[in-house]
């Protein structure tokens, strides 16, 4: 580690040899500083643009330049004339200021050189070739070389610290907006401009009329060899023990339609959908009762790979297509849509030490193997119509349909060996209506409806021996003549939900406007479930106890109607949008012969207040108290089983929480000296929170005076605590270019504390996370460039009387390099050493590289990859929940090597 971190110390010190600093100031006529003015020094000798600065707001910039050297010097600024001057460079630093003249010539003036950066007004405009260096594939290895820009491992793109929201490529929505998709697949060599959009809204009749300081977006200007062609590459590989890839991505762009197709078919372990793909991929649809203070979600179930650690498990096959496509028939109508498939094939092996709350429960060794099947089907198609600038139509329609069964063969050191399967095809249907609506410049209305329709059946069935240890024998009246038992759960939860509302805006002036709102949201959710044993015979047994429900049917109503009223006013740098809203709400749930009825209105307030010292440097605190409501799940009495050693009853009064948010954040990004500065604390308070009441069941002594001692099976009830839920999250990062280096350090630190009853007993659970992340990158155009980096993570548990720590360090190397031409080469190393505060518990290493060759113009390319090449076979992760404190290793797949085949169109 100590050689590579030389190595790129030499690299830096390269980079600095030879260097002067130009620097001064750009004004205008009248002697007053530009800001955002582009300076530029082009080498005369090869005509290269060889360094580049923006003027801040003092019209200070800055190049770096090599010694002894003639450059051409261009300034320029829209509406003024375009500075040309010359200079040479010696052996010192050179200081030249600069005053621009009103433009007053009518005619277009042709550049010959492209700004690597321009700004106008909230758009930020990347060239794309100014920061690549040849060994980029995807959009997302360019996008991490932009200053102020970064993709973490997942495709997030991030922006001065904010999250995009959306990428569009040529204007039009990549997949409903979705960055994963978008960083991971669309080829760099197709990229011209990167367009950020900063304070966007979809609907250009809302811009400014709310918040929209925190709404980012991303549009992909192509190459003009990349419009109106094909474009894309066409990717198959093999290698040893029958392993395979297949990775067509094809793309199509017009004025007029788009087409976007991917597949991705493999077995090395490359998951091209992830759970975070899949639970971010609503459709895009925004809930009506947003920014209200209503919480309302309807819980989901769905399995499958919703267990998957990233792309490691002991043996993963994918199957992922999906198209995309958007048609314009005519310039006032915009229709678009997509589908997507993905089949996943999964194999995980688990070891865990599960060291429980309750003292009197002793620790327990488990063994897993898991299989499973995952067969998920999305489609969503949306239509945009905008006759004029004063109407816009919007209807969307998305659905979700998936087929998933999960296998486990489980041994517990306490209960013996369990045979579990979960299975369900659950599915929903989502339909959107938005129409928005300029009477005048002073009288704007938006209205939002959405209607929610979802079925999920998750079965389960466990199979274990007869054991001292399972004490749901009574609870269930289970028969236990049988060599085992063989316990299994059917369930259903079906939802109908709807949300409507109505905005009007009226604006007083440019810097203040009301904003009323009415609406409401209409639910009803219809939960049954039936416990049943299966007899040796193989006969259903419908199990029953007079003193406890065994099945459920209910039938659930929630209804909230809501007037709110909001004022927006600017002074300048602050900018204040307070705001009430006024809750009507109903609950109603009848199971068991009976009805439970609450109705109760409630005002919440909420607050931002925006401090924009400059364009790019923000300070904005929001308030917002919430009420949160559970769903079905909660309320149904008749017991449920969450697992073999967990039953779970309801509780049909359980009353809402009252939640205050608090949140603190912190953006500037300086275009000057390309300095990145970013952070947030979030503070909550939740009162009346829903929390557990749990039960672990007794295990009598064997003889008479013998201590009673605790299983591991627990009986668990919601209720309302009367201790408050407080959380805090902090994160801050510091980024900096230093010419062809880019460094940045962070850290992020998550604070919970809640309360639990187990055995009659309040137990205080607090859970302290920290993570440190360092990197230090390099972006030369005519050297490898290496990025070394280091993670640190610190995870501390305190529940009741026991208290853990896990720590987690890990160092980490990438590499790329462009040579000869036509070779790339990259690799990615990372050391992983996971200890508590005793000892060590496992140390691990990544290595995985890739060599490529293709000529210049030759549409083929061949490549020899390879993962986990040190071969690891297994890592860790610690967790904690209600109960228990687990620390866990698994296993993970062996090394693969590939040969594979490219074509590019």
């Amino acid at each position: 580690m100590k050689n590579i971190i030389c190595i790129l110390l030499c690299f830096i010190a390269q980079a600095s040899i030879a260097q002067i600093k130009l620097e001064g100031t750009v004004r205008d006529s009248i002697g007053k500083p530009i800001e955002l003015a582009n300076v530029i020094a082009l080498n005369k000798a090869t005509n290269a643009l060889e360094s580049y600065g923006i003027t801040n707001n003092e019209g200070r910039y800055r190049l770096a330049l090599k010694k002894n050297t003639e450059y051409a010097i261009k300034v320029s600024f829209i509406g003024l004339a375009t500075i040309n001057d010359s200079i040479k460079t010696q052996e010192v630093d050179i200081q030249k200021d600069f005053v621009m003249k009103a433009d007053e010539r009518l005619e277009a003036v042709e550049l010959t050189y492209e700004m690597p950066v321009t700004i106008k007004g909230d758009t930020i405009v990347y060239n794309a070739d100014s920061f690549k260096n040849g060994s980029e594939r995807k959009l997302g290895d360019v996008l991490k070389k932009l200053p102020g820009v970064e993709v973490s491992d997942e495709g997030d793109i991030e922006v001065e610290g904010k999250t995009v929201t959306k990428v569009m490529v040529e204007g039009k929505d990549f997949f409903d907006g979705d960055s994963k998709l978008a960083t991971k697949n669309i080829p760099a060599d197709a990229v011209d401009k990167v367009e950020v959009l900063k304070n966007s809204n979809e609907v250009s009749q809302l811009k400014g009329l709310g918040n929209d300081q925190d709404n980012v977006m991303i549009n992909i200007k192509l190459k003009e060899g990349k419009k109106n062609f094909w474009f894309g590459e066409i990717t198959g590989g093999i290698g040893p023990e029958e392993r395979y890839v297949a990775n067509p991505r094809l793309f199509y762009y017009s004025p007029k339609y788009s087409i976007n197709l991917i597949t991705d078919i493999n077995n090395i372990g490359a998951i091209p959908f992830t759970p975070r793909d899949y639970f971010n991929f609503t459709g895009g649809f925004r809930s009506a009762a947003r920014n209200t203070g209503t919480n309302f979600n309807v819980a989901t179930s769905d399995i499958g790979f919703l267990t998957l650690r990233n792309n490691r498990a002991k043996d993963i096959n994918s199957k992922f297509g999906a198209a995309n496509f958007s048609y314009s028939p005519k310039k006032t109508w915009d229709i678009s849509g997509f589908a997507i498939y993905s089949g996943s094939r999964t194999e995980l092996e688990e070891n865990s030490l599960n060291d429980y709350i309750d003292e009197n429960t002793p620790d327990e060794i488990t063994t897993t193997t898991t299989r499973q099947k995952t067969d998920l089907g999305l489609l969503k198609l949306s239509s945009t119509y905008k006759p004029n600038s004063n109407n816009q139509l919007d209807y969307d329609v998305f659905a979700k349909v998936s087929q998933q069964t999960q296998t486990e063969d489980f041994f517990s050191s306490l209960l013996g060996n369990i045979d579990e399967r979960q299975s369900q095809n659950p599915y929903s249907f989502n339909q959107n209506l938005n129409y928005y609506y300029t009477l005048s410049d002073k009288h704007i209305f938006a209205l939002e409806a959405q209607h929610l329709l979802q079925d999920e059946d998750p079965f389960y069935n466990a199979r274990l021996a007869q054991s001292e240890q399972f004490r749901f024998t009574d609870l269930l009246g289970l028969n236990t003549s049988q060599n085992f038992l063989d316990i299994a759960q059917d369930r259903r939860v079906k939802t109908n939900k709807f949300d409507a509302r109505l905005d009007y805006w009226y604006v007083l002036n440019q810097k203040s406007n009301l904003n009323f709102t009415v609406g409401t949201t209409l639910s009803t959710q219809q939960f049954d479930s039936e416990i049943f044993q299966l007899l040796d015979s193989g006969s259903k047994l419908t199990l029953a106890n007079p003193q406890e429900a065994i099945a459920n049917d209910v039938r659930y109503n929630f209804s909230d109607t809501f007037l709110g009223l909001h004022y927006k006013i600017k002074s300048g740098k602050f900018t204040f949008t307070p705001g009430i809203t006024a809750h009507a709400y109903g609950v109603k749930n009848a199971q068991f012969g009976s009805e439970f009825k609450d109705a109760f209105t409630r005002f919440l307030p909420d607050a931002n207040i925006l401090v924009q010292f400059k364009d790019s440097e923000t300070l904005n605190f929001s308030y917002r108290m919430q009420t949160d409501f559970t769903d079905v799940n909660n309320l149904a009495e008749g017991l449920v089983f969450n697992n073999f050693n967990s039953i779970f009853r309801g509780n049909r009064t359980l009353e809402n929480a009252l939640s205050h948010n608090l949140n603190l954040s912190y953006f500037s990004f300086n275009l000057f000296n390309y300095t990145n500065i970013f952070g947030f604390i979030n503070y909550n308070k939740r009162i009346d929170p829903i929390r557990n009441r749990s039960q672990f069941l007794v295990i009598p002594g064997e003889n008479a005076g013998d201590p009673d001692v605790l299983s591991t099976n627990t009986v668990s009830t919601p209720f309302n605590s009367n201790f408050a839920d407080e959380s805090i999250t902090a994160n801050g990062r510091f980024e900096r270019t230093f010419r062809k280096i880019k460094a940045s350090v962070s850290g992020t630190f998550s604070f919970s504390r809640f309360n639990q009853e187990i055995n009659g007993l309040r137990n205080v659970n607090e859970s302290f996370t920290q993570n440190y992340s360092t990197r230090v990158s390099t972006n030369f155009r005519d050297a490898p460039n290496i990025e070394v980096g280091y993670n640190l993570t610190i995870n501390d548990y305190e529940q009741g009387q026991n208290s853990n720590r896990f720590i987690t360090s890990n160092p980490f190397v990438n590499v790329d390099a462009y040579f000869l031409k036509s070779f790339i080469f990259t690799a990615d190393y990372s050391y992983f050493n996971y200890s508590n505060e005793a000892q060590t518990i496992n140390s691990y290493s990544f290595l995985k590289a890739e060599l490529s060759y293709r000529k210049k113009d030759n549409p083929w390319e061949y490549a020899v990859s390879g993962t986990n090449l040190l071969n690891t076979t297994s890592l860790n992760q610690d967790n904690s929940n209600n109960f228990l404190t687990s620390t866990s290793e698994y296993f993970i797949q062996p090394r693969y090597v590939i040969f594979s085949l490219k074509y590019h169109l």
